[in-house]
């Protein structure tokens, strides 16, 4: 209970800070019109539409005049004012976008702010008065679109961060400076994995040579398990006709997040932005009997998705995108067990790429919700009790479930502490009616099964941008794209180093080598920058006695080692799948 009052505090003191900020900014920036200004989770911001941009600058500027006001212990004072009389006051000043939010209002009087001379359309809460507003600070500058839309205005977003203790605002800075080192976008371009540009198109991705290695190795993983897991492997087209995705109700209900139909013999086709409807007229391809379920069937299915250009990142927010897709369908008895082993199946997942901090969060039926209400009792008990028998702490979102079935979404804490939403198991109750699916019982009847979506990774673009950051693009060996590189001293040694670089490409190990007439310190340099996790060195030294130096990752030496000893190593390294040290760290 602590913890909630604590966490309200602080969510209406960041609210109160976007109020104290845009007192300030008007007070330093007359001309300013305000937008809105919500607390966010680490903060708050406020949108201004101001002539002039914004400097990093300005900052400090506007920090100090908000230490101002909140050492005046401004009180905020709550009023009422008729949509008439709210209009006149935000008229008078020149406030478009208050008056724009005040006329989509439904009722006739408005929620009013006052701290010191500041007003703000608001219906609060705050905190008593700004004396106690903690720690803050102001962090950066952005565009966003009026109330989010492109074909709005474009304001200015000033974002500050805002906790209780300056334990945490320090601790917050630092991560936000780790997190910065660690951009996948800069990590991405320095190891040369991917790149996105305009010619090709916004939001798609280049899978570069190294990219692509690391890609199939966790393709291939993803696989192996699969299968040993009892899951099939399906293959389904990039698109499909109109009337596909009418039956499924994305034309009705996602349209605005697909693209553009192509005419094909006079029939719409869509890019695929989903590969649901796809896997169930698998399913219809033949009757099933109960005996057949369940079935368990996956894909790394590419589907596309519109995103508007503001909101596209790296490969975090992409328009195009793999999905690591699956569909368990089974009989309501085998639904609990199902669910279980869904849930162990992504948590030793999770634990082979190096996350051990999960936490899961249950959303369960709405208001709008379709589907008998036994059936989501059943599904939502399957999903908790799943989440129990793993030791997984859960948060229940109670009546934030879709309307077609609740969910269990998975979130990882990543090396520095981020939360990332990955994993998710979700009950559908909606695309076995509209695709009329069908199970001959034992019973002889003809009943409706279980449908559940299981998206494990999320999608391999954004799961390859968290592993970028998690690692810091010091990728674990059996992930590296390349695991050794062969480095002689002097020309000398360029045929003892060829003969060690083939030796390893015969065992399966990915092997490059570096035989320029540079200086060995600029070759050390250059893998330390490509974070290769074994450089061989050789020298006269080396060669004469038939032996190898190798320098880890992390810059220690290991002299005067046996090229076989090494090799049998670093291969145990890989089969086991070791994320953090070697065998030459012990």
């Amino acid at each position: 209970m602590e913890n909630n009052d604590k966490d309200n505090f602080v969510e209406t003191m960041r609210h109160s800070l976007a109020h104290v900020m845009a007192a300030a900014v008007t007070e330093l920036f007359p001309n300013a019109k305000l937008g809105i200004g919500p607390a966010i989770d680490n903060g708050f911001y406020y949108d201004f539409d101001l002539e002039q941009p914004f400097v990093p600058a300005d900052l400090p500027k506007i920090e100090k005049k908000m230490k101002y006001i909140i050492a005046q212990a401004q009180k905020f004072e709550y009023s009422k004012m008729s949509k008439k009389e709210a209009i006149d006051f935000f008229q008078e000043r020149g406030e478009k976008y208050k008056i724009e939010l005040i006329n989509h209002l439904p009722d006739e009087e408005v929620g009013i702010f006052k701290n010191g001379k500041f007003l703000d359309l608001c219906k609060g809460p705050h905190i008593e008065h700004t004396g106690k507003i903690k720690f803050f600070k102001l962090m950066s500058i952005a565009g966003a679109y009026w109330l989010g839309d492109e074909k709005r205005p474009m304001l200015q977003r000033i974002y500050g961060i805002a906790f209780k203790t300056k334990n945490e605002i320090d601790a917050y800075i630092k991560q936000q400076e780790e997190a910065l080192k660690r951009d996948h976008r800069k990590l991405g371009k320095q190891l040369d994995l991917y790149s996105i540009n305009e010619k090709t198109g916004p939001g798609l991705v280049l899978w570069h040579p190294k990219g692509a290695r690391i890609r199939h190795e966790i393709e291939t993983y993803w696989k192996d398990e699969h299968f040993k897991n009892g899951y099939e492997l399906l293959n389904t087209p990039h698109l499909g006709r109109s009337d596909l995705w009418k039956t499924s109700g994305h034309l009705d209900f996602y349209a605005d997040s697909m693209y553009s139909p192509m005419e094909v013999d006079k029939i719409d086709y869509y890019a695929k932005p989903m590969n649901c409807p796809f896997h169930i007229e698998v399913y219809k391809s033949s009757n099933r009997s109960y005996r057949q379920l369940p079935l368990r069937w996956a894909e790394l299915g590419t589907v596309y998705r519109f995103e508007k250009a503001g909101v596209l990142h790296g490969l975090m927010r992409v328009r195009g995108f793999t999905q690591d897709d699956a569909h368990i369908i089974c009989t309501p008895e085998q639904i609990e067990s199902e669910t279980v082993e869904a849930l162990r199946f992504s948590m030793n997942i999770w634990k082979t790429f190096g996350f051990t901090d999960v936490k899961a969060y249950l959303a369960t039926r709405p208001d709008d919700a379709i589907g008998e209400p036994d059936q989501w009792e059943t599904a939502q008990k399957s999903l908790k009790a799943a989440a129990d028998k793993e030791g997984i702490e859960v948060e229940i979102d109670e009546g934030g479930g879709a309307f077609y079935g609740p969910k269990i979404d998975l979130k990882i804490k990543d090396s520095i502490g981020r939360e990332w939403q990955t994993t998710t198991i979700q009950f559908d109750f909606n695309l076995p009616d509209r695709f009329n699916m069908e199970y001959k019982g034992a019973d002889g009847n003809t009943h409706r099964p279980y449908m559940v979506h299981r998206a494990l990774l999320g999608s391999l673009e954004r799961f390859f941008g968290i592993l970028i950051e998690h690692f810091a693009g010091n990728f674990p060996l059996w992930l590296s794209p390349v695991q050794v590189r062969v480095a002689n001293i002097t020309e000398l040694e360029e045929d003892y180093a060829k003969e060690i670089y083939e030796k390893l490409k015969a065992k399966g190990i990915r092997a490059d080598i570096d035989a320029r007439s540079d200086t060995i310190g600029l070759k050390v340099r250059e893998t330390a920058l490509e974070k290769i996790p074994y450089l061989i060195i050789v020298g006269k030294k080396e060669k004469a006695e038939n032996l190898i130096s190798v320098r880890l990752r992390g810059n220690k030496n290991i002299p005067d080692l046996n090229l076989n000893d090494f090799i049998d190593n670093i291969k145990t390294e890989i089969s086991e799948r070791k994320l953090t040290g070697s065998y030459f760290n012990r």
